[in-house]
């Protein structure tokens, strides 16, 4: 793959510095488990679930053996604090995670190696990986293209570093009015489960239009799931509902 063959406005077209600076300044909270990311932590076992559904159903794996991604090549866009890179770390991918956040991959590295996990940790936007020629069998993006500034070229570079016959797995939240006043009035406002002003309403992503940007970029959809909250309990759990929370998956 050169240079030419990565559609890209340059190496940091869809990086937005507002949005840098507010996760600047939550860096040193991403394992906290009862901070800011609380939300995070509490749907992370839900968005690993689905990631390993879904690579178990293309690569022809086991979803219930103890590492279903095995020698899988995986690239975490958006990895922060390293969340999701650890735990596909843990089920057997060779990890890469990327942020364009330099004190996010810091505390990242650290916690790995406190936790004697091997991930390769960037400190890249995903125009400057992707720049570089390589291409994973697994992508993930998860709560990464609502902060974007420009998604159709995000999602141009994003599907490009899919391999043929691999795999794209993203969740985001959908821009409806339940997720207006739920992800945004009362996550941040109410519940205070988010720190005000993490999300700006108008920039989540419906699920139609990560569809059309699916398919004008070779991939096809696979399936799209909800993450719902109950009310009374406040736990979270899978649903059809895709009103607010949302993943979804697609292949090249």
């Amino acid at each position: 793959m050169t240079s030419d063959d990565v559609p890209t406005p340059g190496v940091h077209g869809s990086v937005d510095p507002g949005e840098i600076a507010k996760f600047e300044a939550l860096a040193k909270t991403w394992w906290d488990t009862k901070g800011p990311m609380r939300s995070l932590h509490d749907i992370h076992p839900l968005r690993v679930e689905f990631i390993v559904e879904q690579a178990a159903a293309v690569f022809g794996r086991d979803a219930g053996s103890p590492q279903p991604l095995a020698n899988l090549e995986a690239l975490d866009v958006g990895c922060a604090g390293g969340l999701v890179s650890e735990s596909l770390a843990r089920l057997g991918a060779k990890v890469t995670g990327i942020d364009p956040v330099a004190e996010n991959v810091s505390v990242a590295r650290r916690h790995a190696e406190e936790s004697g996990l091997a991930v390769d940790y960037r400190a890249a936007t995903l125009e400057e990986t992707a720049a570089g020629g390589g291409r994973w069998d697994l992508v993930t993006a998860l709560e990464v293209v609502e902060h974007v500034n420009d998604v159709p070229a995000f999602m141009r570079v994003l599907c490009s570093v899919v391999k043929p016959g691999g795999l794209l797995v993203m969740s985001t939240v959908n821009r409806t009015l339940q997720s207006f006043a739920l992800a945004k009035v009362a996550a941040e406002y109410v519940l205070r489960w988010l720190p005000v002003g993490t999300h700006d309403w108008n920039r989540f992503v419906r699920p139609r239009e990560l569809e059309e940007q699916f398919q004008a970029n070779g991939l096809r959809v696979l399936k799209t799931g909800g993450i719902f909250c109950s009310p009374l309990t406040f736990t979270w759990h899978h649903s059809r509902d895709i009103s607010v929370n949302y993943q979804i998956a697609a292949r090249r």
